[in-house]
């Protein structure tokens, strides 16, 4: 069993295959797993249905992708304000949301340019800022430097820990690589599907 507490980094690192993007999609309810069970705010995830799992993924969960999975053609503002409307929330308020994030992430002079024409770097401190939009619990990001180079990497993983960190979410970085995983508390290794025992980083 793996239990990973309230504000806590933690690395899923493992060789090509051996299922972390695949256990990524199970925290996030995306898929159900075959054994065991998974249970996020004390719910079991795979106790609900699709619906509940894609109602709560949406109110609970942020995520952040290596090619940060922005929508090119709206704004930054705009892809950051998305998730907030769909769980309702005004757009005068998720407007003014989306400006604190971004501002926070040194990219509020950017916040009406449109998504397809930033840099990578910056297109994904601007996903960092959706997937805290909503202070989610948990933000999962599936190698959310492993686009970007050696700077830009480094600023992107130390404000989306610096962040959370604040709100006391929870990150699940799938990582392949060593410096990624020094910046978390732990490490989780996955090997063939299994988790090994997790490590304390340091």
């Amino acid at each position: 069993d793996v239990t990973v507490r309230a504000g806590e980094a933690v690395a899923l690192m493992g060789p090509s295959g051996s299922g972390k993007s695949t256990l990524l999609h199970c925290l996030s309810g995306v898929l159900v797993p075959d054994s065991g069970q998974i249970e996020l705010l004390g719910r079991p995830l795979g106790e609900m249905s699709e619906a509940e799992r894609s109602d709560f993924r949406l109110r609970h969960v942020g995520m952040v992708f290596q090619f940060g999975g922005l929508v090119p053609e709206l704004t930054l503002s705009e892809n950051v304000m998305l998730p907030l409307q769909l769980v309702g929330t005004k757009t005068s308020v998720a407007r003014a949301r989306a400006d604190e994030l971004l501002d926070a992430l040194g990219i509020g002079e950017l916040g009406g340019h449109v998504a397809g024409m930033v840099s990578g770097g910056q297109a994904q401190r601007a996903a960092v800022a959706r997937a805290l939009g909503h202070r989610p619990a948990v933000v999962l990001a599936d190698e959310p430097t492993g686009a970007l180079d050696t700077v830009a990497a480094e600023v992107v993983l130390d404000q989306l820990l610096a962040l959370a960190g604040e709100m006391d979410t929870t990150v699940v970085i799938v990582t392949h690589d060593n410096h990624v995983a020094a910046h978390c508390d732990r490490v989780v290794t996955i090997t063939d599907g299994r988790v090994l025992t997790p490590e304390t980083v340091g």
